[in-house]
């Protein structure tokens, strides 16, 4: 009669935690995949994705061109717009013996892409600088970058 009660109190457990189990995953909303349209970030030089950055490295390799006090308006799944600050170097007569000047800037991220290698996210491809004042020496007055991807 023992083992009767015992294997009848192990079927009793195991239908209680089978019915919770069910009960929990009935009730929980189902997961959804991941979704193609969520944000897309901008990678920065040391690929680490980032969602409205106040400051973002352009010019990785020498640091000759930075974006700084960035107010993004928008940042939507097809484009991102923030209003800042142009930080360039003229290099002049050299970059290392060069002058910074600032610029102000209109700052557009458009064509998100897959961000290869780091599923589900997408990032934005392209960045536009539009100058709203004086622009770069040698630059006109909207500069379009392709991102690393």
């Amino acid at each position: 009669m023992q083992g009767h009660t015992m294997k009848s109190a192990v079927t009793l457990c195991a239908a209680t935690a089978f019915a919770a189990v069910m009960a929990t995953a009935s009730a929980a909303p189902a997961a959804s995949p991941p979704s193609t349209a969520q944000r897309p970030v901008l990678v920065d030089c040391t690929w680490q994705p980032q969602e409205h950055p106040t400051d973002f490295m352009i010019a990785c390799g020498d640091g000759n061109s930075r974006l700084s006090s960035l107010h993004w308006s928008v940042w939507g799944p097809e484009s991102a717009v923030a209003t800042g600050i142009n930080t360039v170097n003229d290099c002049k007569p050299y970059c290392a013996a060069g002058r910074f000047h600032d610029y102000p800037v209109v700052v557009r991220l458009d064509n998100p892409r897959p961000w290869k290698g780091h599923s589900p996210l997408r990032q934005y491809t392209v960045m536009n600088l539009i100058y709203t004042h004086d622009s770069p020496e040698g630059s006109g007055r909207t500069v379009s970058y392709p991102l690393w991807s």
